[in-house]
Formats: C-alpha cells, structure tokens, sequence
C-alpha cells in the first residue's frame, strides 16, 4: 500500500488548482526501417523499437545495421526521443554465434536498452554491454505480479506484459511491484500467447519465436468433420472461409484509465505497417496522452480521434483482455474485416510559401480533381481538391502514376515537410 500511494504522488498533482497528470507515460512507436523511425519520431513518438539484422523477431522487415542505428539513435536524440532494440528470439545452439559483439555494437550505436526474452541474452548482455537497459519482451508471457517481482529482482529496468493482461492486472502489478511497465495499445494480437505459437512453424517450417511467423492463424482454411471415417464438408462455396484470427487491439478509449495505472510505457505494434500507418496511429495516441494529461477531469475521447484511426485501419478492432475475457465478437473467424477509409497519397517535401507550390513524393495513385486530405503534427487535417499537376521539369500531368515520382502542385494552405497526403478509397 505504501507502494501504491508513493506512486500516486509520482502520477498526479495540482497546478494552478487543477488538478493534471505529473507522470505522462512514453508513447512507444514500431519502426521497421530508418525512414518508419523517422516518420514516428516525427508525428509524436517518445520512444521506437527497432530490429537489427539478427536477433529479432520481423525477420520480414528491413531491419537495421549498425550504420542505421547511429543514425536512427541521433535523429531520435534531437527529439529527446529513445531507440530500443529487439533482441527477443529464442536462441538455439546455432543462433548464440556473434551474440557478444552485436550486443556491444548495440551499445556503441548509442542505443537505450534491448528487448529480449532468453535467459542467454539477458545474463550476455549484463557482462558484453552494461550500459544498455534490459526490456522483458512480451514473449516471456508475463501476466501475473509475482512473476514481475521475480523480473525486478533479476535486475531488470523493464517488463512489457502479455497482451493478454487486463487492466486489474496491471493495477496489482504497479501496486506490489516497483518497476517499469510496458503495455501494448495498438496493433496485431496472436491468436495464441505470444511467443508459444508453433503454427507457422509446423506448416511453414517457418518459426515464429525466431521471426519467421507466416501469420498462419489469418489464412482461409476449410472445415471438415469426420464421420464414420469420412470427411463430411461444414462449409460450401456459398460461406466465407474459416480463420481463426482475434480482432486487432484498439485501447484508444482505454488510455486515461491506463495513464492513471502509472503504466510507463504505452507500446503501438507494427514494424512491417508502412509510414502511413505509424504517423496516423502514433499522432492520435499523441494528442490523447496529451489532453488527458494536461485536463483529465474534463477530458474526452473526441470522435474525430477514432475517425482518423479508421483512415488507416484495415481489419476489424476490439479491447481484447483490458476490461474482461474476450468472447467470440471479439475474433474474426470467417470475417476478413474491412479496407481502410483512406489511402496514403504521397510525402510532402518542401512547400514555398511565396508560390504556394508543394514538392511532394507520390506514394499512390491521383489525378487532378481528387478530393485528398493532407496532415501533420503541425497542421490540422485539411480537405482539399486536387488542381493542375506537373512533374520535376514543369510538364502538365494527367495523373500521378509512377511510385515515388516527385511531382508539384499549387495548394494556399501552408504545408510542412513530412506532412502526409491521403486519398479517399472509393
């Protein structure tokens, strides 16, 4: 108890007679490249985790060397952001080779701290790079206090917890136990606890606790039972396929009471989500960390907040475990969810205020006359109607159709760099 109430003290306070929270927990955002890392320092992130070249559990994503990592960690450092780095496969005997010197590039790379689930890392990781934090990975399947005490003993700054934890949980943890806790507010779940999945692995040969996951749980499967030693159909061709995938984890609405918890850490999934993705999610997260933190006793979700996560959602959402159990409206068997709203367009690169011309990397496919919707961290999300379009050389363009073709246009409203373009998905 007196645990509980040194916290509080940590958490609230009163300024100028009302009362805010004191204690804002990190926004931790996902980055599967340098340019990801950027974009999500950019629009708001406190903290990315990243994935080196070994190691990690996205071996599908691009990953960092060390050259990008000095460089991901010195971007960070001009926003006062942090890099962690995920080191959280389990190793077997062929994977432990090289483990000491990558962790001390790690260190040199200027890196905060490394998120690992294997024994072997941690106690590698004390004697080759002290000076790196250790992060329990989510794949130790943490959901219980003791277990975390038994964590804080073992010396560790920092446990993320099983997706799988609800929010009483996470309150009796922050009350017995004086650590650092990370918890998950966004993104993909697994269909199994995460890290004892060995589907992808059984039907792949691919393996999920060593970044390999196929996501074999999102496949369309057919259903047979067998009767009399015949397999009997339960699915014709006029049913949607069987799938056996959870929702995605929305706990948007779920932030104040978890700001309130003193959870330190809220973490968004999604290293292979493209930068679309990252900026809209992590801009959200952003604004309602900071609203409820600087009035929480007259703070409300606004409905443009949710309107916007859906501009980039592309599968159904629920809360999962925070407030109970989920049932069956909380999976997605035989449903694929829905498209997203809205489609990333382009980059903006450069806009002269004099001209009123917008240098812009093209990202998808428009044409003059397209309603598009431009936004940033130092803009509000504005409509506006596309006009004349033309190349780097001044020619006119019917469409831009080439990825990555810079092209130019004429737009009143003042633009930043790193602003985004969206389209409507008819």
């Amino acid at each position: 108890m007196v645990l509980a109430l040194e916290q509080n003290d940590k958490i609230r306070g009163i300024v100028d007679g009302k009362r805010v929270i004191t204690k804002k927990p990190e926004l931790l955002a996902p980055a599967g490249s340098l340019e990801k890392l950027k974009v999500a320092v950019h629009y708001g992130a406190d903290a990315v985790f990243i994935g080196g070249r070994e190691f990690g559990l996205r071996s599908n994503a691009d990953n960092f060397s060390i050259e990008e990592m000095h460089e991901g960690v010195e971007f960070a450092n001009k926003y006062g952001a942090k890099i962690y780095v995920t080191t959280n496969i389990f190793a077997h005997n062929e994977n432990m080779d090289g483990l000491e010197q990558y962790l001390k590039d790690i260190e040199s790379a200027g890196v905060t701290g490394i998120i690992v689930a294997d024994p072997l890392i941690i106690e590698t990781c004390r004697t080759a790079a002290p000076k790196l934090e250790i992060h329990l990975s989510t794949q130790q399947s943490l959901s219980n206090w003791k277990a975390v005490q038994y964590w804080k003993e073992e010396g560790l700054h920092r446990v993320v917890l099983a997706r799988e934890v609800g929010g009483e949980e996470m309150k009796l943890m922050k009350e017995k136990v004086d650590i650092e806790i990370e918890a998950f507010v966004h993104g993909a779940m697994c269909i199994a606890y995460s890290g004892r999945c060995v589907l992808s692995n059984h039907m792949t040969a691919r393996d999920s606790n060593r970044g390999g996951c196929c996501q074999s749980c999102r496949w369309d499967y057919d259903l047979y039972e067998v009767e009399d030693g015949a397999e009997k159909a339960l699915y014709d061709d006029n049913h949607a396929p069987f799938a056996m995938s959870p929702k995605d984890l929305k706990l948007i609405e779920a932030i104040p009471h978890m700001i309130e918890l003193g959870i330190d850490s809220l973490k968004v999934e999604g290293r292979m989500k493209s930068i679309h993705y990252v900026a809209t999610v992590i801009s959200v997260y952003r604004k309602v960390i900071d609203a409820y933190c600087a009035d929480p006793d007259t703070f409300n979700i606004k409905r443009e907040w949710l309107e916007e996560l859906d501009k980039c959602a592309n599968r159904d959402t629920a809360e999962a475990f925070f407030h109970d159990a989920p049932g069956h409206e909380e999976q997605m068997f035989g449903v694929h969810g829905r498209k997203t709203t809205f489609e990333f367009a382009g980059l903006i690169l450069d806009h002269d205020p004099e001209t009123k011309i917008v240098t812009m990397q093209q990202r998808n496919y428009f044409k003059p006359g397209d309603e598009v919707e431009f936004f940033g961290p130092e803009i509000e999300n504005f409509r506006f109607t596309m006009g004349e379009i033309w190349d780097e050389d001044g020619n006119s363009l019917d469409a831009a159709r080439h990825p990555l073709q810079i092209v130019k246009f004429k737009c009143d409203m003042p633009l930043k760099p790193h602003n985004m373009m969206r389209k409507g998905n008819n």
